[in-house]
């Protein structure tokens, strides 16, 4: 069942329309089933009732999408606001919400109550019912399998655009981690994803770094970690640029990289087979990234590969037209649109990278005949691709409206931001072996003579994973984060390894106890009625975080499922319990280890079997 039918609303009452803020493009995205069947056997329920006290005809998957938390236990469960109804039969809501309540003379089996509280009638569940239905299915798996959408639009999403000739840094895992995320909540979601990445192989950047390897660096080439060394060489580039600015050497060093620019623009001479050499280092540290990671990539487009064809594209609209040459230069003016000048062609001929992004959206459409295109892409280029979209649209490209920029702040670090050119970063190889050093002298020295040293470096390596891939999915994308390597790596605060650590203290403790004797769930106590209300929020977890484009929603949840089951395990013994209770309160735990598992999953973090 949808959200939203498919019933032509668009000859429905003004009454109806303006209550559900009748938008017919929003009405055909409502992709997601109504897939709590709690809220959907209470929204079916509610509606007759509706339509018998004020005659109106709301259907119950709006009703569905009406239901919210409240905002204590003592409040209820579920919360049903009266605000729209009222509004529209001109009553009172808490009046409103009274009459409902009285209205209801029966209940689904798993609602004890309903009461009218102020603008709301909220509802009291029975959380032994609740967890009858729900429980079995966590236990066996099942819960996951199941379809969350349907005729989903196919999507690719771009995210992770290095540079070739600079060292990835611990400022470049945000971007990464954010998109896989995005990824994979998607694909669990039931949509067609097309992932893709697009790195910058050509430019000044790397020109300076082929400059000074050619003219002024002595050191050798190293036999391994050439890709990080290559961005050694570009920040040392940098700044020696930057110290001859306004010397005799300026004009020789300007003049040196146009030569070098245009031989990899002409694709010949000595400078371009250094390019293609030292362009492969950068590709193996970036495989090295992906691979450790966990990322994978069903097309990488390349600026290189665009660069002409973008070039020749824009030649080709402004041969019917559309954009103008001033002195050199062509463009197309904005302004209309209060976005300025767009530039698309410099005088020297080449592209920028609006030139190449207009080329690149024409291909992801025709070459994989997607329906939707999401960039992840920095705050910083907010204004490129209003840009770029706003271009693409007057281009009459039809697809222009379903490509969407996600933007997302900066890493810095506890003394400031980051820079590539200036050398103030944390490499990222250099991070990743601190944290495995650092996680096995805190958390897994206890275990050297127990475990093998081979375990020992896999669970170092999974418990640094997952502090990066939380520690950059927690904050939401539009705040700043400030990476700390010791905050991400405790074990009792918001973390990665915090959530792994409670799911392989579950594990071990389920490798311990065995399998429950019987299928029996007794629900009685408040922390068991907390851990079974959060295991009926995790798919409207996932629909949130794919909707929103949020990741941090879902990381918030495993948080709080966290603590809600660490109450539980405090109040609630699991071993020393007389059946049946002692096999209810397992299958609790072995629900709650598998919401963490799967949820951990769609962060791209491996749940450590202990630790």
């Amino acid at each position: 069942m949808w959200f939203i039918p498919e019933n032509g609303m668009e000859n429905a009452p003004a009454f109806l329309r303006n209550m559900l803020n009748f938008d017919h493009k929003l009405w055909r995205n409502k992709l997601f089933h109504c897939h709590d069947k709690f809220r959907q056997e209470l929204a079916q329920a509610l509606e007759p009732q509706i339509h018998s006290l004020w005659g109106a005809e709301i259907p119950w998957q709006k009703i569905y999408s009406l239901f919210g938390a409240t905002p204590n236990k003592e409040s209820g469960d579920l919360a049903f606001p009266l605000f729209q109804i009222a509004k529209e039969a001109k009553t009172n809501p808490a009046q409103a919400a009274k009459a409902l309540q009285e209205q209801l003379k029966t209940l689904p089996a798993f609602v004890k109550e309903a009461r009218a509280i102020g603008p709301y009638l909220n509802f009291f569940l029975d959380f032994n019912q609740v967890a009858k239905t729900i429980v079995p299915s966590l236990v066996s798996g099942a819960y996951f399998q199941e379809k969350l959408t349907e005729n989903s639009p196919r999507t690719m999403i771009e995210y992770s655009q290095p540079n070739t000739h600079k060292e990835l840094h611990v400022g470049h895992m945000r971007n990464l981690c954010f998109g896989d995320s995005l990824i994979r909540l998607h694909r669990y979601a039931g949509f067609d994803i097309v992932a893709s990445t697009f790195p910058g192989d050509v430019g000044t950047h790397v020109a300076k770094c082929l400059w000074y390897m050619k003219y002024r660096n002595k050191s050798p080439v190293p036999a391994t970690k050439k890709g990080a060394w290559l961005g050694s060489m570009y920040s040392t580039a940098h700044n020696t640029l930057e110290a001859e600015r306004g010397t005799p050497q300026e004009v020789e060093n300007r003049d040196k990289l146009t030569m070098i620019l245009k031989q990899l623009e002409q694709k010949s001479g000595e400078f371009y087979d250094l390019w293609k050499e030292t362009r492969e280092w950068s590709i193996e540290l970036m495989n090295e990234v992906y691979n450790w990671a966990g990322v994978k990539f069903d097309v990488w487009y390349w600026e290189s590969e665009v660069d002409s064809d973008s070039v020749k594209l824009i030649k080709e609209y402004q041969a019917r037209g559309l954009f103008k040459e001033d002195q050199g230069a062509i463009g197309i003016d904005l302004d209309a649109y209060k976005l300025g000048f767009c530039m698309l062609i410099k005088t020297d001929g080449n592209g920028l990278y609006a030139t190449k992004d207009i080329e690149l959206a024409r291909r992801k459409f025709q070459e994989y005949k997607i329906e939707r295109s999401l960039y992840v892409v920095d705050k910083r280029q907010e204004h490129h691709f209003k840009q770029v979209f706003k271009t693409l649209e007057l281009m009459g490209f039809e697809n222009a409206k379903n490509c969407l920029h996600l933007q997302y702040d900066f890493v810095e670090l506890p003394d400031g931001a980051m820079s590539s050119r200036k050398g103030n970063i944390i490499p990222l190889q250099s991070l990743i072996e601190n944290m495995v050093k650092l996680i096995k002298e805190q958390y897994l020295a206890r275990y050297i003579t127990e475990w093998s040293a081979e375990e020992i470096e896999k669970t170092a390596q999974i418990v640094a994973k997952g502090a990066i891939k939380y520690g950059m999915t927690r904050i939401d994308p539009s705040k700043k984060i400030v990476f700390d390597m010791q905050e991400w790596l405790k074990l009792d605060g918001e973390s990665g390894p915090y959530i792994q650590y409670a799911y392989a203290r579950i594990n071990s403790m389920l490798n311990k106890l065995g399998t429950p004797k019987s299928q029996d769930l007794l629900i009685d106590t408040p922390q068991e009625q907390n851990l079974v209300a959060e295991f009926t929020k995790f798919h409207h977890v996932v629909k949130d975080s794919v909707e929103q484009y949020r990741p941090s929603i879902l990381t918030s949840y495993l948080y709080d499922l966290s603590r809600a089951y660490n109450s539980f395990y405090a109040e609630c013994p699991v071993g020393s319990a007389e059946e049946p209770l002692r096999s209810s309160r397992l299958q609790l735990s072995k629900a709650t280890a598998n919401i963490l598992k799967q949820g951990l999953s769609l962060l791209g973090i491996e749940a450590p079997e202990r630790m």
